[in-house]
């Protein structure tokens, strides 16, 4: 077995065990047919096929979310995507970025999992400061435009968050992470990724 097969072995055995049974039985069940025997909307599986593969990655980190700082920092880096093969459009996406600036580090681990029953997907993500998984962005795509929420608190404080995909195309993509401390009233970005696809 290969050093990848070994990783998504792993990975998938990890996303058992962290999955509802809920989740579980919506992967068995019939992505295609909806009650009343109805064809489905739109299946998404493939939503997030876009970006497998080697990007060169730019980042923009907002320095101090939450107070009125303006100060941004810029790093630069690589972002692997790799599909899962044992399940059909789930994939796993590693990122690696680096500050010229403030020497910061910055590796992150992404995995989508996707409902064929709700037709939306799950996003879990883990840094190697934490070690675990952050509670999932759930949501979907639209004409290329994807839109993905969650609760969850940054430094004690309680937020939302919402990871917004855009202007995908198979050269390049766009991608935006902001929270929300009033409810989803006001939202402030913090997070600016843009990729461009490294020809293998």
């Amino acid at each position: 077995m290969s050093k990848t097969e070994q990783v998504c072995v792993s990975l998938f055995a990890a996303l058992l065990w962290l999955a509802p049974p809920a989740m579980m039985i919506a992967q068995a069940s019939s992505p295609n047919i909806q009650e009343g025997g109805n064809a489905a909307a739109h299946d998404g599986r493939h939503d997030f096929d876009f970006e497998v593969g080697t990007w060169k990655a730019h980042v923009r980190k907002l320095l101090h979310p939450l107070t009125g700082s303006r100060e941004w920092d810029d790093l630069d880096g690589t972002v692997v995507t790799r599909s899962l093969p044992m399940l059909e459009g789930w994939n796993e996406s590693e990122m690696k970025v680096d500050s010229p600036t403030t020497h910061t580090h910055i590796e992150i681990l992404a995995v989508r999992l996707y409902n064929p029953a709700s037709q939306q997907w799950s996003i879990y993500g883990s840094s190697i400061k934490t070690g675990v998984f952050d509670p999932p962005q759930v949501g979907q795509f639209n004409n290329k435009h994807g839109e993905f929420y969650a609760q969850d608190t940054f430094q004690g404080r309680a937020v939302y968050i919402r990871y917004v995909w855009h202007d995908v195309s198979p050269a390049s993509t766009h991608f935006e992470q902001a929270f929300s401390a009033d409810g989803g009233k006001t939202w402030e970005t913090n997070w600016i990724y843009d990729g461009t696809r490294v020809k293998e």
